[in-house]
């Protein structure tokens, strides 16, 4: 795998979560060279290497101190961890998935237009199995969900192609089946859509639906979701 450039392979997979093990992925914690190498059976030379690597892909931050080092992992390297999580998960369990919980929004009505375009309405109904309403339910997740969303990567989506016409060419995107829960009921037949190119940020997710969910669960704005996000 690749992050800010730099690969990074098993040893410092490794290296990360033996970092997070020793609780430095829910603040700081204090380690030195020789204590990270006993834990990974390197020499110290190698365990600074490591610690260096993963800094400088972005996935640890540390400040040294004359008796060692304070670390912390980053949000780029606890979403690499979420997705190792994951892939665990693909191993020992029936069920793949991952469960957010979130606060209905307004959206920026984007989603309307772009689901309804005809490259894309043709492959929804395709490959969804069904027509979206035209307009998308969107989100705004809370903070575990934000973190946790990460293991979505490790989930095979349902790909979007990207298409163009005669003004613009328009990105593919991705969609993840869903079921979401509202104070008034449950909806199993929705999909996260996630778009290539996207303006929202990470605690911002959407979904389609073949219906206008809004009305069928009479929600509003500030009710509290959660969707399960699954193969």
């Amino acid at each position: 795998m690749e992050l800010s450039g730099r690969a990074i392979g098993y040893d410092e997979l490794r290296t990360l979560k033996t970092l997070a093990l020793a609780g430095a992925l829910d603040g700081e914690s204090k380690i030195s060279c020789s204590g990270l190498a006993g834990k990974l059976d390197v020499s110290n030379q190698t365990a600074s290497r490591r610690l260096q690597g993963l800094e400088d892909a972005d996935l640890l931050e540390r400040e040294i101190v004359g008796d060692g080092q304070w670390v912390s992992i980053t949000r780029d390297g606890e979403s690499l961890l979420q997705r190792e999580y994951a892939h665990y998960q693909r191993i020992f369990e029936s069920q793949v998935g991952v469960t957010l919980t979130g606060t209905l929004t307004s959206g920026m009505s984007e989603g309307g237009h772009y689901i309804t375009l005809p490259g894309y309405m043709r492959q929804f109904e395709r490959k969804l199995g069904y027509e979206p309403f035209a307009g998308t339910l969107n989100v705004e997740l809370d903070d575990g969900s934000v973190r946790a969303r990460a293991r979505m990567d490790a989930l095979d989506p349902i790909e979007i192609d990207g298409w163009e016409d005669d003004e613009r060419t328009y990105g593919p995107a991705f969609c993840y089946p869903a079921t979401i829960e509202f104070p008034a009921g449950t909806y199993e037949q929705a999909h996260v859509i996630a778009p290539e190119r996207t303006h929202h940020d990470d605690d911002q997710l959407e979904l389609i639906a073949p219906e206008k969910l809004r009305e069928r669960f009479d929600a509003d704005d500030g009710d509290t979701l959660t969707i399960h996000v699954h193969e």
